[in-house]
């Protein structure tokens, strides 16, 4: 996505790149990046919460505004509640 989010920018279009991924993100610099440091697939916070999801969106649009210097970085000050932990295909948790 960050490649993407580079593209658009060279057309004039701003763009703000939400990654749980920190060094994949540092590689394709975006022009602005939001860094939350959640479980990959839930960028925005867990499913339902609303109040979360809204307040990553807030922040993340508000770089358009903030965000002087392209490749910049911020991290979402955030805790995710549960443990994660990577599952290989086909694995279950439990």
């Amino acid at each position: 996505m960050g490649l993407v989010c580079r593209l658009l920018e060279e057309r004039g279009i701003a763009t703000t790149y939400v990654a749980t991924g920190r060094d994949l993100a540092s590689l394709v610099n975006p022009p602005r990046c939001l860094f939350v440091n959640h479980p990959m697939g839930n960028n925005f916070g867990a499913p339902g919460d609303r109040s979360m999801q809204m307040e990553i969106l807030r922040t993340a649009l508000s770089l358009i505004y903030t965000v002087g210097e392209g490749g910049t970085m911020v991290e979402y000050p955030t805790n995710w509640e549960t443990p994660f932990r990577f599952l290989p295909a086909g694995r279950r948790a439990g």
